[in-house]
């Protein structure tokens, strides 16, 4: 059982092997330079960093990228459903087909909820 494991163990020495051997290596090479607050100043297209670091964001990104998120997820649930939809057919008949017709149903009403709020509207 070892030997199935030996690649996956072979593979996790030589990343490490080689991060460390980098490391190492751009640490002896690399020329250390003299600090200063010039240097060490955030570089921002020639200008000067003026105000602040963390501006506010609207809530309508964030919204976005949940929906996004929930989006997303509902083709990883969906994803493996199609690829073994061909076997299962065979067991389970039509059955398995209105489950993830039910499925997208929810949220396709959880999409058109969202619409209808005006989430996806970016003008206001």
């Amino acid at each position: 059982m070892f030997e199935n494991y030996l690649p996956v163990l072979l593979q996790i020495v030589i990343a490490g092997g080689f991060a460390v051997v980098t490391l190492i290596a751009s640490a002896l090479l690399g020329q250390s330079a003299r600090r200063n607050a010039i240097k060490d100043s955030a570089y921002e297209c020639g200008m000067l960093p003026v105000g602040d670091s963390q501006p506010r964001f609207s809530v309508k990104f964030y919204i976005v990228a949940m929906l996004f998120v929930l989006f997303d997820i509902e083709v990883v649930f969906l994803y493996p459903w199609a690829v073994i939809y061909k076997d299962f057919i065979v067991m389970h008949g039509p059955a398995i087909l209105g489950t993830a017709f039910s499925f997208v149903s929810i949220l396709l009403v959880a999409f058109v909820y969202a619409w209808k709020k005006g989430v996806l509207d970016w003008k206001s």
